[in-house]
C-alpha cells in the first residue's frame, strides 16, 4: 500500500485509533500519524521494510514483529538521503479480524 498510495495511506489505513509511532518525537492517534506523514519530504519517499520475526500471544489478539527498513527520499535539488534501521511494530486483532498497529 506504501508504493501504491503512499505512506501517509498507508500508516493510516494499518493504524489503531489510538496508534503511537515513535520518530523524534511520540505521534498519538490515527489522524496525526496521517498528519505526520503528510509532510512534503514523505511525497516522494521510498519505503521498504520485511520482518525478520513475527510472534503471536497465545490468545491471538497481540502480535509483534521486527525487522529491517530503508527509507529513501529526494530533495527539491535532487539529492537522495537514505535512512536505514530496525523497526519494531505492535499489532492488535481487531473485532473484524483485521490486525492494525498499536505501536512503531
Amino acid at each position: 500500500m506504501a508504493s501504491e498510495k503512499g505512506i501517509a495511506e498507508a500508516f493510516y489505513h494499518f493504524a489503531d485509533k489510538n496508534a503511537v509511532i515513535k520518530r523524534d518525537t511520540l505521534i498519538k492517534g490515527k489522524e496525526n500519524i496521517r498528519e505526520f506523514y503528510s509532510r512534503e519530504n514523505f511525497n516522494n519517499a521510498v519505503l521498504n521494510w520485511a520482518p525478520d520475526f513475527v510472534e503471536v500471544s497465545e490468545c491471538g489478539t497481540l502480535g509483534y514483529t521486527y525487522g529491517k527498513f530503508t527509507s529513501k527520499t529526494q530533495s527539491d535539488s535532487g539529492s537522495v538521503n537514505e535512512f536505514s534501521g530496525i523497526f519494531h511494530t505492535v499489532w492488535k486483532k481487531q473485532e473484524d479480524g483485521s490486525w492494525k498497529y498499536v505501536w512503531d
